[in-house]
């Protein structure tokens, strides 16, 4: 697996001359069959090579024994042989000067076996050694709509070929890339330029095929369905050459969970990475994370429109109240906001709907407007021109189909991105429907919160790129790269928090001060602060802890103090202060500290004691737990000696 893009590299792979199927065969019940059937279908212009020992021709096209024995060097061989003869037949491309190669089969790293993940190693290799350029395995192909080519065995293009448009799809996984995703935008009425379903990533990966849709002028927004993103800087030289371009990224990453991580494990072998990680990458990048397959192709349909809004400022407009109540509830809980329109917007739409009181946004125009199609557009135009307003959502319910066209023309022709939001039936011989409109470049939507969401992620997207064009990024002052790296190469898996805060400082990012006891009966005890801050805190490091505690990691970090120590701050702050500073968190200035010598007086008696219970308590971790917990669980205005006299009563229990 390079670490460095491909995509620039694979336009013979995508649009191949000559292609060679390795294992085709009449029966279309089997892998082979279907493959060389709908490759047949899908009108492919060049020339196609069945190879199987067992056949002399397939149909009208001359059958091969081997690869070795094809007249004419293929640009890409398909194979669907059993995984113990997958090597061997890659040589024989190899022999003949192919260059690109689909392995189908499985039965590799996803199967979790030492020796599935020694064959996939094994193919590697190969491709390291020989150059030639392999996908898969444990995939399920390419499809090409703009070259008229295809090499998968998806039952997703059986019928009519449908035509091409701006939406690029790379999914590992071949039903849902295929189906969930391809097949169901196109019924929407989406155009599709390519689709990848590109299984276990031996050789080229996701981010290479993302790579080349990126460069291809046919295609102007990348959806990746993804099981693992296996490198973190070639991810980030992808998304930033789909910011350079203005072509969005949208992602729908597996593994959100652990049932989803070993879900992904056992389908393409695909270790899915920290969550939070992805989620924080994926903000950086600029590439727009959904959380369902639908959601994919919704959020590329107003993205295709390329009007990135300037911000999350958005106008509605309807006759219908309740779905005005609708959107204003959804769109303000996704982050949207519905500003009020300029003074001169506010006037002209109070003049075009008299006695209509004052006006809102979003805009509820009642029943008043109903079958005053010219005065619901005029409305609509006014809107559009309002500098307070980045995307204008129109809403129609049931309307005739000529004023449904009216809706169209004006989201075609607006400056600013416009998502019709069409909730009922047109009326028409024959009546319009969605797909009508979608099928030339119109966004339309059904439910509101679909709609809404989309526009969220059109917003973030304009958002980001003003951002990025603003101000050229900076490591911040005292950053000291070669000391993160070294540190992160010297922890495997997750980092613990007080690792992870090393990096971060390494970084030139502020953290707090601290210190590991590496004592496990101890655990870490720090009494008073010195100079400029007094506070008490229990830490535990999760990796000393974890050998002793039956507690789950995340709990082991309290943050809260023993009511020993803070007995003994009470003594000179009195009840009240200690109370304050140790269950709010606030932190003691230092000339707060000097009025009540906290510095000098306390931090040896604080310590001693602290570190003395803590000794005693954490030969029972889960009883320190829950002793500190009942501890900060007591009332505000509790006195200490209540306090006390509490975990005195549940130690003995």
């Amino acid at each position: 697996m390079s670490l460095q893009p491909a995509g620039s590299t694979l336009q013979r792979f995508f649009a191949p001359a000559t292609v060679a199927l390795v294992g085709a065969t009449p029966d279309t019940s089997k892998f082979g069959g279907r493959c060389l059937r709908q490759a047949l279908d899908f009108g492919f212009q060049g020339t196609i090579l069945p190879v199987n020992p067992r056949y002399d021709r397939l149909g009208e096209l001359p059958c091969y024994p081997s690869v070795r024995d094809l007249p004419v060097t293929p640009d890409l061989v398909g194979i669907v042989v059993p995984s113990q003869h997958v090597l061997a037949t890659l040589e024989d491309c190899a022999a003949c000067g192919a260059k690109f190669a689909i392995v189908f089969t499985s039965g590799f790293a996803e199967t979790a076996t030492a020796h599935g993940r020694e064959l996939q190693r094994d193919i590697a290799a190969f491709a390291r050694r020989s150059g030639i350029r392999i996908m898969g395995p444990n995939c399920n192909g390419l499809i090409n709509f703009v070259d008229r080519f295809a090499l998968t065995s998806t039952a997703a293009i059986s019928g009519p070929r449908r035509p091409p448009g701006p939406i690029g799809i790379v999914a590992h996984s071949g039903g849902v890339g295929q189906v969930n995703v391809m097949w169901r935008a196109q019924e929407l009425g989406l155009g599709i330029s390519y689709e990848v379903s590109c299984g276990n990533d031996a050789d080229l990966d996701a981010l290479d095929f993302v790579d080349f849709m990126l460069e291809d002028p046919a295609t102007k927004v990348v959806l990746l369905v993804a099981e693992r993103i296996a490198n973190g800087e070639k991810f980030f030289a992808v998304a930033r050459k789909a910011a350079e371009r203005e072509k969005p990224i949208v992602v729908l990453k597996f593994g959100r969970t652990e049932a989803g991580a070993r879900a992904a494990a056992s389908h393409t072998g695909a270790v899915t990475g920290e969550d939070a990680v992805n989620d924080a990458a994926f903000r950086q990048a600029g590439v727009l994370r959904v959380d369902d397959t639908d959601e994919l192709y919704q959020t590329a349909m107003l993205l295709c429109q390329r009007r990135w809004p300037r911000g999350h400022r958005a106008s509605g407009v309807s006759i219908s109240g309740g779905n005005i109540v609708l959107l204003s509830d959804i769109g303000a809980g996704l982050g949207i906001a519905w500003p009020p329109y300029a003074a001169e917007t506010e006037a002209a739409i109070g003049e075009l709907m008299p006695g209509f009181g004052k006006v809102a946004n979003p805009t509820d125009l009642t029943a008043g407007a109903v079958g005053t199609a010219d005065r619901y557009q005029r409305v609509l135009d006014l809107i559009a021109r309002d500098p307070n307003v980045d995307v204008v959502l129109p809403i129609v319910t049931a309307a005739p189909n000529a004023e449904i066209e009216r809706v169209a023309a004006f989201a075609a022709a607006a400056e600013k991105p416009v998502a019709l939001l069409w909730t009922g039936p047109a009326r028409g011989d024959p009546p319009l429907v969605p797909r009508d409109l979608i099928a030339h470049g119109v966004p339309v939507y059904r439910e509101t919160a679909t709609c809404l969401k989309s526009v969220r992620a059109a917003m973030d997207y304009g958002v980001f790129l003003a951002r990025r064009k603003g101000k050229t990024p900076a490591r911040p002052a005292g950053t000291d790269a070669d000391r993160a790296r070294a540190l992160l190469r010297s922890h495997t898996g997750t980092l613990t928090e007080r690792a992870g805060k090393s990096v971060l400082a390494a970084y030139g990012f502020p953290v707090t001060r601290e210190s590991l006891a590496t004592d496990a009966a101890a655990a870490a005890i720090n009494g008073v602060a010195s100079g400029g801050g007094c506070m008490l805190a229990l830490l535990a490091d999760a990796r000393v802890m974890a050998e002793n505690s039956a507690l789950a990691l995340p709990e082991i970090d309290l943050g809260i103090p023993t009511y020993v120590g803070l007995a003994i701050v009470a003594g000179l702050t009195g009840d009240a202060l200690a109370l304050d500073l140790v269950l709010s968190g606030r932190r003691m200035g230092a000339t707060e500290a000097a009025h009540w010598n906290l510095a000098e007086a306390t931090s040896d008696d604080l310590g001693l004691a602290a570190q003395a219970r803590a000794t005693a308590l954490a030969a029972k971790p889960p009883r320190t737990y829950r002793l500190c917990k009942a501890f900060v669980n007591q009332p505000r205005r509790v006195a200490i000696d209540a306090a006390t006299e509490a975990g005195e009563r549940l130690e003995k229990a």
